[in-house]
């Protein structure tokens, strides 16, 4: 490119920089990276005054990129990428995104959203965009605004405070989490004292707690549960968050079987379908591979148990939000990678992560397992009936 004129012209156009050397350097595999810095452009040509200062620093920061090459270089390579079955949405998250959603269309916007409607920042985002508003509490909804309770439930001073402020009130509580309310208003009507299985902080656990306040004690493992006391040992029952691991859940509801002979509980345990079936899978997947790799916010307690149970079975594993937080040590010498995508984590994740993956050299992608889910949950009345 030797002619100022030519040069200015394509600026004019938009280009950035001219590469006319590094093709020779190119190869045939697309695996060829190659970082450049530029010093001179039309108003700054390279014989000038000011060209041997550029080039100091153009080479500091050349310099300053041999790390981030040296770790894409070794990322490189021939994989083969396990993906779980069933992983993603499950039917819970389905219906309560698909509540905003159709929320949205009837109403228009804004809809309030009280807390996030699932846990994943993809998913909060995505329906920003569209209209929603998400807020912590319902006392920041505008009195007679359309309020969308999120899918882990609430306690019922929330209904209470959304009707003192007569808000039309939505719930998109996950059917599955309504079922453990259910259950723990029973045994609180009789006396019992419940001792609720999951995470104290969790929002799924607050809302459940929130039934019967007096009653609950919240436990997350099996030493709490050696070490907890109740007022009446003959009158004890139990419940569960429904996105715990399996493996310790059980363990913890063993140790109160145990102590208190009488317990009383659930005919099937709390931790729901999709819970399991994705740790399963997970489980599965972990045997035959290197590197787990799990889709999820990290304030999702199914996305982190997915990773824990990999852990748990010999296998590292790492949750990501996105492809984009992928750090590439971790796959330095890894050939077989195994992934899935928490309950609360859109589908299309993994498909970019699969993309981003074979730009590092070619992919061989196996479906791991067969687990097929046909569970569907209906949509409220209030956004489906006129």
């Amino acid at each position: 490119m030797d002619s100022a004129g030519e040069r200015a012209a394509l600026a004019a156009r938009g280009a950035v920089a001219v590469d006319t050397e590094s093709a020779l350097l190119a190869g045939d595999d697309g695996q060829t990276v190659v970082v450049r810095a530029v010093v001179d452009n039309p108003a700054h040509p390279l014989r000038g005054l000011g060209m041997p200062r550029r080039g100091v620093r153009a080479l500091r920061e050349l310099r300053r990129t041999a790390d981030v090459i040296n770790a894409w270089s070794a990322a490189t390579g021939e994989r083969e990428l396990l993906l779980a079955g069933p992983r993603s949405f499950c039917a819970g998250v389905e219906r309560a995104i698909g509540t905003v959603e159709q929320a949205l269309r009837r109403f228009g916007a804004p809809v309030y959203v009280r807390r996030q409607i699932v846990h994943n920042r993809h998913v909060v985002s995505d329906l920003e965009r569209r209209g929603a508003v998400f807020v912590e509490e319902a006392g920041e909804v505008p009195e007679g605004g359309l309020l969308v309770l999120a899918a882990h439930g609430v306690a019922p001073a929330v209904r209470t405070q959304a009707a003192e402020r007569h808000l039309r009130v939505i719930d998109a509580t996950c059917p599955l989490v309504a079922k453990v309310h259910q259950e723990v208003r029973r045994y609180a009507d009789r006396g019992s004292t419940v001792v609720l299985i999951g995470h104290a902080d969790h929002e799924e656990v607050i809302g459940t707690t929130g039934e019967a306040p007096d009653h609950v004690l919240v436990v997350s493992n099996p030493a709490e549960a050696e070490t907890i006391h109740v007022p009446d040992p003959g009158n004890v029952a139990y419940a569960m968050q429904t996105t715990l691991a399996v493996d310790e859940a059980a363990e913890t509801v063993d140790v109160l079987r145990r102590r208190f002979p009488a317990l009383d509980g659930p005919r099937k345990d709390d931790i729901c379908y999709a819970t399991t079936n994705r740790q399963q899978a997970v489980r599965t997947i972990a045997a035959e591979s290197e590197l787990v790799i799990v889709l999820g916010s990290q304030n999702s307690s199914n996305s982190r148990r997915l990773a824990e149970v990999a852990e748990a079975a010999g296998t590292p594993a790492i949750l990501i939000d996105d492809a984009g937080e992928l750090p590439l040590d971790r796959l330095a010498g890894v050939t077989r990678i195994g992934i899935t995508a928490g309950a609360s984590a859109p589908p299309a994740l993994v498909d970019n992560l699969i993309s981003c993956l074979s730009g590092l050299g070619p992919v061989t992608v196996t479906e791991s397992g067969t687990g097929t889910e046909d569970v569907r949950f209906a949509l409220p009345k209030e956004v489906t009936q006129p």
